[in-house]
């Protein structure tokens, strides 16, 4: 896209295909002008870090000009980013998060970014204080390989404060998804509004059903409980200008319509955002919440170039869609 508009991306796991490469032709074929991918494994595609795989993918993006915006794995929702630390799943997921941070690194995407949700559900003080513990590793291993790691949660903004403050990382960010904090009862605008100086510049956008406390069917953007333009407005303000609105509507049943649609509704907001200039004060720390649990519920629906940030980090210490 030309000027300091943002870009409008798509999310490889919700597309009607399998595999990474496939997955950016089809944004190609749609319109996109970028995509986050999926590392995959069991249950979920066939590994993006298979041999071949990551220069077939450059070829296609080259030869599309859709850009290679994200990495994740979705694969920690069916592990659990809360396993205790030396557990067997404990183990797994670290092994995952370096795959993931690897193969990131060979695809030269700008984010990285880990889901909490199902197994990885943040849903306790134990489960935080392990989600910090592991993220705040994660974040290290990002930096020394030049990457920015994001958290995709639906913590309410006191808890996603004290998860930023606990992983006191310049590498570290939080992955906005509005329809994502809706399901779970948050306000996504308080959410930008607190926490905008630690919000990662993609964001995913999917609309919730109007009237529903679950994240189901997916309905076309701008039309469901989201409170989507609000978030987009908010964040004109309180938070860092877009790099892309990454749609996350489930279009894996191959109609094009929906997609197309939601792409026109994200280009006709992509120019809105004004660039949010960088504090230059230290950001706020946050407490962690000590009365109560988190009392969100983990949704069931499935599953996320910009600078390393000069933001001072966070300075308490403690204990880290799919």
């Amino acid at each position: 896209m030309s000027g300091s508009n943002a870009l409008v991306a798509l999310t490889s796991w919700r597309l009607p295909v399998t595999g990474a490469e496939e997955a950016v032709r089809c944004a190609a074929r749609l319109g996109a002008d970028g995509v986050q991918l999926d590392l995959g494994g069991p249950g979920r595609g066939p590994w993006a870090d298979a041999p071949g795989t990551v220069r077939a993918v450059h070829r296609a993006s080259a030869g599309t000009g859709v850009e290679l915006l994200g990495l994740t794995a979705n694969t920690l929702n069916d592990i659990g980013l809360t396993a205790l630390p030396g557990s067997a799943d404990g183990t797994r997921a670290r092994a995952v998060i370096v795959r993931l941070l690897d193969a990131a690194q060979a695809y030269g995407v700008p984010l990285v970014f880990v889901p909490s949700f199902r197994r990885s559900a943040i849903d306790t003080p134990g489960d935080l204080r392990r989600t910090v513990r592991i993220l705040a590793w994660a974040a290290g291993e990002a930096a020394a390989r030049g990457l920015l790691l994001a958290s995709e949660n639906d913590l309410d903004a006191q808890d996603a404060g004290a998860l930023v403050d606990g992983v006191a990382s310049p590498a570290f960010r939080l992955l906005l998804d509005p329809c994502n904090l809706r399901v779970a009862g948050r306000d996504p605008v308080r959410w930008v509004t607190g926490l905008g100086a630690f919000l990662a510049d993609q964001i995913h956008l999917k609309d919730c059903v109007p009237g529903s406390a679950a994240a189901g069917g997916s309905v076309a953007l701008g039309t469901g409980d989201g409170l989507l333009d609000d978030v987009i407005a908010a964040l004109a303000v309180h938070g860092p200008a877009p790099r892309a609105l990454v749609l996350e509507n489930d279009y894996r049943d191959g109609d094009t319509a929906l997609p197309l649609r939601d792409l026109a509704w994200a280009r006709a907001r992509a120019a809105r955002p004004a660039p949010f200039p960088t504090p230059t004060h230290q950001a706020p720390t946050h407490q962690a919440p000590t009365h109560r649990a988190p009392t969100h519920r983990a949704p069931t629906h499935r599953a996320p170039a910009y600078e390393a940030s000069t933001r001072q980090a966070p300075t308490q210490q403690k204990e880290a869609a799919g």
